[in-house]
């Protein structure tokens, strides 16, 4: 046996585990719980959790922690150790199903977007059994929902588990009128990870990395990524190690962790998982992004998993492959013949229906401070939302929507004209990497949300929207036994006529696709302040009030939480910008200036006749660029200033993106055209060339 083998999920309380530990009849009632939602008894819980100590402790564990996702996005855990006092001054170790069940951190101090006052200090948080607890630097790690004392979430799992029941129940309907039995319908998903690694010690000089995730300052490095040589390229030793480590830990806690390689840019990697249940996916995409952190710094690195670390060069993305399983089986599976593939194509037209009727908030739920800079650009797909088929599926879907025959495009053998090498069928359909959201064979892969973000907003978002296009079909369908196949396949039709305007399969990074994407209808929010309103739309309550999944009251607070969030994001960048000109590159710009202009007058009293005038327009450059960077920098702290005066959070973000952001770019633009005049040993932080480029 290999030690992958032996490894694998060994930190994990999962099936494997349960079976193999608890009593017959517990384990069948817990896998009922998992498997078909059905309630939780106090004494299976007992006997689970009695099971999970031991299993925890003979593993190491000294203490349990109750792991959920606040509204901040990233994970929270407070410990308790499983040790109990006994009267004769010793102690035991025990762990009780309550609290297993149930936990109480405080509440208060975690975003709630009003749904809490300060005063409100109680929640609680609440187990998870669908996602396996897990064993994390001998600690014994609890997946649980976040809720408050008054019952509303507080957190990222619960809405996500609330839109997951929502399309098993509306799915199922579905696959009843084509005569299948009940079964669980769960959306897949598998999250790709992009991420940078830097010196620790570059690091530590520049404040804006440290305090911002990215560097607000940079010139472009003399070389980037445009000899297109870092992607697949083979992978420096010092990486490697960190992507083995990384390997062996992530599959002692049962992550399917498949690929890794180095991406486009320098620096830039990307770890890709095998498909889970969307919500154990998530689950597991959150502790990679931490594993990846903590184990950086093991080789003297950092990981930056901002959406945008670097200007002019690719950003980090987190690319959402997204399905629907029942029973094990795709149902975004098109078969060998799509087009009489019935079931195939009233999930398909439910996607579609989804993602145009609801194309905002998949837009806004990869909102961020972060990602507005990288939209748009260098592989990442536009804030325009369309969907990409490709030629097979369009062909489908075409022929569908003009009521006409189809004709498949025949699968081509591709020969390479090499008699060594063997000859292959290349796919009906390429891939499109503007679109944000494209159909890759049996999968949609939604490509906005950004590499920091937590995938649990846009999965809701899917899975609650698919639900709403699956019950419509439903609701038409049921009760049409004689001609159920004909009635069907009308309403596949007419729904395909109706949102045929998602569909996009050229290029989404073209100057003509935004005018004709405006001729479609379709939204264009290029920024979050932009983007964030449509959260609180009335389309958007009646839509997640209709399935359970957030109250108005939860869908507002999580709106004001995004904005605060965007709003706070923007204020630490801007101070920092601002401490970093004023103290660190103003006063080097001016050390420099005066060492060119008492290098010029030294010259002159040694030699009258000199040319200087290189060294002149040089000393005119630098005391221009100075003289740039204050008029910049007083109009920066001017808006800053107003903006913090605003007590509307909306009025706030949207001066923030339209008239900070903006004078944010002057502002590095000036500084950055300062770096290549000053001498490199003058320059007061790491520049991207010594960045970029570390070994």
């Amino acid at each position: 046996m290999s030690k992958v083998q032996d490894i694998y999920g060994a930190l994990v309380f999962d099936e494997h585990t349960m079976q193999e530990r608890l009593p017959s009849a517990t384990y069948k009632q817990l896998m009922l719980t998992i498997k078909e939602g059905e309630p939780l008894d106090l004494d299976v819980a007992n006997v689970v959790a009695h099971t999970m100590k031991e299993w925890a402790i003979e593993l190491g564990a000294t203490h349990y922690t109750h792991w959920f996702q606040p509204l901040s996005g990233i994970t929270s855990e407070k410990h308790d150790s499983f040790i109990d006092p006994i009267d004769d001054g010793h102690a035991i170790m025990s762990f009780s199903g309550k609290e297993l069940i149930q936990g109480e951190p405080d509440a208060s101090s975690f975003p709630s977007g009003g749904l809490r006052a300060t005063f409100e200090a109680r929640g609680y948080t609440a187990w998870d059994p669908t996602s396996f607890a897990f064993i994390k630097d001998e600690v014994l790690c609890i997946p649980t929902a976040f809720c408050s004392y008054t019952g509303e979430a507080l957190d990222k799992k619960t809405p996500l588990l609330r839109s997951m029941r929502a399309i098993d129940e509306q799915a199922n309907r579905v696959l009843a009128l084509f005569g299948e039995p009940h079964q669980r319908v769960v959306p897949t998903v598998g999250a790709e990870q992009e991420y940078f690694l830097i010196s620790e010690k570059d690091y530590e000089k520049r404040l804006d990395l440290m305090l911002c995730g990215r560097t607000l300052f940079g010139y472009s490095p003399c070389k980037g990524q445009e000899l297109e040589e870092h992607y697949f390229g083979a992978i420096r030793p010092t990486v490697n190690n960190f992507m083995k480590e990384l390997d062996d830990e992530l599959w002692k806690l049962g992550v399917p962790a498949k690929t890794k390689h180095n991406e486009v840019a320098p620096c830039q990697h990307e770890l890709a998982p095998l498909f889970a249940n969307a919500n154990r996916a998530i689950d597991q995409n959150l502790l990679t992004m931490e594993e990846m952190r903590l184990l950086a710094s093991h080789y003297g690195l950092v990981c930056l998993e901002h959406e945008k670390p670097f200007e002019h060069i690719n950003g980090s993305g987190k690319h959402n492959n997204w399905s629907i399983s029942a029973g094990g089986k795709n149902l975004l599976d098109p078969g060998d013949n799509p087009i009489s593939n019935l079931r195939f194509l009233v999930f398909l037209a439910g996607v579609i229906q989804a993602v145009d009727d609801y194309q905002e908030l998949l837009r806004m739920s990869a909102a961020s401070a972060g990602n507005d800079h990288r939209l748009g650009a260098n592989e990442a797909p536009p804030a325009i939302v369309s969907m990409f088929l490709g030629d097979e599926l369009g062909r489908v879907v075409n022929a569908l929507i003009a009521d006409e025959d189809y004709t498949s495009g025949e699968r081509t053998e591709m020969d390479l004209g090499v008699a060594e090498l063997p000859n292959f069928l290349k796919d009906n359909s390429d891939r499109n990497r503007t679109s944000p959201f494209a159909f890759t064979g049996n999968k949609f892969e939604f490509r906005m949300p950004g590499s920091e973000q937590n995938l649990s907003d846009c999965n809701m978002i899917l899975n609650t929207a698919m639900a709403k296009s699956l019950k419509e079909f439903a609701d038409q369908m049921e009760g049409r036994t004689d001609d159920f196949t004909e009635a069907a396949l009308d309403y596949v039709k007419r729904t395909l006529r109706d949102h045929q305007r998602i569909i996009f399969n050229g290029d989404g990074y073209s100057d003509e696709w935004p005018a004709e994407a405006e001729r479609r209808g379709l939204a264009n929010h290029k920024t979050t302040a932009d983007a964030l309103p449509c959260f609180i739309s009335q389309k958007a309550i009646d839509l997640f009030s209709e399935f359970h999944v957030l109250s108005e009251p939860e869908v507002r607070s999580r709106y004001e939480v995004k904005l605060e969030k965007y709003n706070k994001t923007l204020n630490i960048e801007v101070r920092t910008m601002k401490r970093l000109v004023r103290r660190v590159y103003l006063p080097a710009i001016n050390r420099f200036a005066a060492e060119v202009a008492e290098h010029i007058t030294q010259v002159k009293t040694a030699l009258p006749d000199a040319d200087l005038k290189d060294q002149e327009a040089k000393l005119r450059t630098l005391l221009y660029g100075a003289s740039e960077i204050n008029k910049h920098l007083r109009r920066l702290h001017e808006l800053h200033y107003e903006s913090q005066q605003l007590e509307d959070q909306q009025e706030r973000a949207n001066m923030n993106a339209h008239q900070i952001v903006p004078v944010m770019d002057d502002l590095r633009d000036a500084v950055d055209n300062m770096e290549v005049i000053v001498d490199h040993n003058v320059w007061p932080a790491p520049t991207y060339n010594d960045i970029l480029f570390y070994a």
